[in-house]
Formats: C-alpha cells, sequence, structure tokens
C-alpha cells in the first residue's frame, strides 16, 4: 500500500476572523454604482447576440459568451423570486434581524437582484409580490444606495 491509497483522517478547524477589505468594482460594476448614486437609476447590461439583460450588470454572457458593452436604464420595480426572513444576526448583515432578504426580478431584467425588502409584513410577503425600490437620500455608490425594495399596493 502506497502513501497515496492510505485512509487519512481528516481534521477540520473552525475559526471565524471577521474581514474588512476593499475591492475594486472594475468599469462594469463602477458603471453601475456610478448611475445608482448619481441618477437613483438602476442600470443592466445587454447582450448583443441573446438580448438577455443582467443587473448587475457583467462584462460577459453567461449564456453565449458574448462581451457586453450596451448599458440599458432598467425599471426600479420588479417581481420576489424567492425570499429568506434573517432571524439571528451576523456582523456581516446590512441590518439588524428580523428583515427579509430576497431575489428581485427588474421588469425586462433576465436575472434576479438580491435586496433587503423594507415596509413589509412578514405574514404578507410572497414570491410573485410586486416590489419597487427605494433610494437612500445620501448615496455613496454602493449597492446599498438602493435602501430596500418595498411592495407595491395594488
Amino acid at each position: 500500500m502506497t502513501n497515496m491509497t492510505k485512509e487519512v483522517e481528516l481534521l477540520r478547524e473552525e475559526r471565524i476572523t471577521p474581514q474588512r477589505y476593499n475591492y475594486s468594482a472594475g468599469t462594469v460594476g463602477s458603471r453601475f454604482l456610478v448611475q445608482l448614486r448619481d441618477n437613483k437609476k438602476i442600470t443592466g447590461a445587454k447582450c448583443p447576440t441573446c438580448n438577455r439583460v443582467y443587473v448587475p450588470p457583467k462584462s460577459n454572457c453567461q449564456f453565449c459568451f458574448d462581451k457586453l458593452e450596451s448599458f440599458i436604464d432598467v425599471s426600479d420595480m420588479g417581481t420576489l423570486q424567492t425570499y429568506t426572513v434573517i432571524s439571528s444576526p451576523q456582523s456581516y448583515y446590512p441590518l439588524q434581524p428580523p428583515f427579509v432578504l430576497g431575489v428581485i426580478k427588474l421588469d425586462g431584467v433576465d436575472t434576479g437582484l438580491v435586496h433587503v425588502l423594507g415596509e413589509v409584513d412578514f405574514e404578507e410577503v410572497g414570491i410573485g409580490m410586486r416590489v419597487k425600490a427605494v433610494f437612500r437620500d445620501e448615496r455613496v455608490g454602493s449597492i446599498r444606495d438602493i435602501k430596500y425594495f418595498r411592495p407595491i399596493v395594488r
């Protein structure tokens, strides 16, 4: 029996190490964040080949791999695709629990945007609910410039 075929006891150590870091949003991400900050507009990238629209925008289409160079303003309204109620606090959460975190498919967009829901009754939140972005008064160029998505009352 060689060393490669011997069974090895795998050990595991758990460490909790909060880390602060900065990263570059790149040209595509920066364009998206600047529009949120300066104009309260949500921008998507549209594929010239398959016409899919991505929010947040990306550099290449994940389906046909074409380069995404066309940017369009998209609706600030959409449909809740899925959600969860966050009830346990974590240092990296944007809010103190409880709060609702959902995936929103904005109108005219082919992807889902993960964001917080606000002004929502936990008993009434549901898949298919229509929502609208609420922007912060003071914006800094962050996804959190969208304060939350609130339900659209019909």
